[in-house]
């Protein structure tokens, strides 16, 4: 599956929106990404982790990690097209952890997941809460990546489509400026 062929997904399924939105990064963005509406269709789930899955199957991953909310179904989808267990973190006093019985330890080797990748913070705050259970993290992977390529994480990356989509630091945002009202679409508060 080709960027453009996970694009129309996107658009098919309504998840490609347009509007004054703000970014769990804090930026500001005339486009967001609403992953859950692909995603809530099993078989499209299925078929973007399986695609997700063959580019990181050579990393010898015992444990998908992924962030809560967004990279939960995503998540699940690649730790079943591994066959390794698929976990997620939560954010507690605003640092993300393992709670619920979910383990990681030091011969565990992680990838961790996400649905989008725009700054990469949630994925390096993800690749923090797996190595602080002794474990290597070895690759990440997202559906989408609205870095361009930039998102530094520290561990080989790979996503099914690249999408630039204008960002802005609320400070300059073009959208403010013309108080126009903006969308919190995001998970994190």
């Amino acid at each position: 599956m080709n960027s453009a062929a996970v694009l129309h997904l996107f658009r098919e399924s309504g998840a490609l929106l347009e509007g004054h939105f703000k970014l769990s990064s804090g930026l500001h963005s005339t486009g967001y990404l609403q992953c859950a509406l692909v995603l809530q269709d099993g078989i499209r789930a299925e078929m973007l982790g399986s695609e997700l899955g063959e580019a990181l199957e050579n990393y010898g991953a015992t444990a998908v990690l992924s962030p809560a909310i967004g990279g939960l179904i995503i998540g699940h989808e690649v730790g079943r097209s591994l066959g390794v267990k698929a976990i997620f973190a939560e954010r507690v006093e605003k640092t993300l952890m393992l709670r619920r019985g979910f383990t990681l330890g030091p011969t565990d080797r992680v990838i961790i997941i996400e649905d989008v990748v725009t700054t990469g913070l949630s994925t390096r705050e993800t690749i923090d809460a797996a190595t602080a259970t002794g474990a290597t993290v070895v690759a990440a992977g997202s559906i989408i990546d609205r870095s361009g390529g930039a998102a530094a994480l520290g561990v080989p990356f790979h996503s099914l489509a690249q999408l630039k989509l204008p960002v802005y630091k609320p400070e300059d945002c073009p959208m403010c400026k013309a108080g126009t009202p903006i969308t919190k679409p995001g998970s994190r508060a």
